[in-house]
């Protein structure tokens, strides 16, 4: 998972026709401190290296051994056939198998439809690796059906390709050892699935500064309420004093004529 202490790196397999530049340019966005290592395999090492440790995840073509391995479906690929530009078939926008019915359909050894019985007439010898059968299909041996990605990868001006509507179909999936889901996994997971970097599912993460701030606005300031409270406090005394002393002096001169009345009557007359 890690080159050492100092230099942490996340490494991530792909199969040809997976492209998956968008989702590195991301992890370099949201993880710049984490190397993402990226390594190219055939569908066949695919699982090998996740199952040795030497790739923390993949971008790979279903199915996996689902005892084994996580797997998230991302999207599903259209299934062509390849041809030479001057193939009858180019008549057409899209074709059917039973349009292969009478062509020599190469199977190369590394096919990913997952065929349970290919169409068409079978070639005298399977290709190693579609790689080579696209060169046999340049050279009039027969047609290649494969998923659009590779036919796009593979792409060559003396061939074409036409869309089969009723051919099975390569679907494209992450997937990662079942007992290695560690936090770096969690982080990938997340970018194949478009969350934003302040989404709360997958792996917590941390509290934007910006977020940090609005928490501690919201938080009472120490001494902030006692103040305001003794502040008022002391008007509220302060005007009560100012209250009772005026009461009182009113009071105090109400009551001192009252008793200067009572102790002084006008003076009796001689009689």
């Amino acid at each position: 998972m890690t080159d050492s202490a100092d230099s942490p790196s996340f490494r991530l397999a792909y199969v040809p026709g997976v492209t998956p530049a968008k989702w590195a340019r991301i992890w370099a966005e949201r993880l710049p401190d984490t190397r993402l290592v990226l390594l190219q395999s055939s569908p066949a090492d695919a699982d090998g290296l996740l199952r040795e440790g030497a790739a923390d995840a993949a971008f790979v073509r279903l199915p996996v051994d689902r005892a084994v391995f996580s797997a998230i479906p991302l999207y599903t690929e259209t299934t062509v056939v390849v041809v030479p530009r001057d193939h009858v078939i180019t008549a057409a926008e899209e074709i059917t198998l039973d349009d292969l019915a009478d062509e020599v359909v190469l199977h190369p050894l590394d096919d990913v439809i997952g065929w349970e019985r290919p169409p068409g007439e079978p070639a005298f010898e399977r290709p190693a690796t579609t790689e080579d059968a696209i060169e046999l299909v340049a050279a009039n041996i027969g047609v290649l059906v494969v998923p659009q990605s590779l036919a796009r990868l593979h792409h060559r001006r003396d061939l074409t390709y036409r869309t089969l509507v009723d051919a099975p179909q390569s679907e494209v999936a992450l997937s990662w050892p079942q007992d290695a889901t560690t936090d770096l996994v969690e982080d990938f997971i997340g970018i194949v699935r478009g969350r934003t970097v302040n989404s709360t599912r997958g792996r917590a993460q941390e509290t934007p500064a910006a977020e940090q701030k609005k928490d501690e606005r919201r938080k009472p300031q120490p001494g902030g309420a006692p103040r305001r409270s003794t502040a008022a406090g002391a008007r509220g005394r302060s005007g009560g004093a100012k209250n009772s002393g005026g009461a009182k002096g009113a009071g105090g001169a109400k009551g001192g004529g009252s008793r200067r009345g009572t102790g002084g009557g006008k003076p009796r007359r001689r009689s």
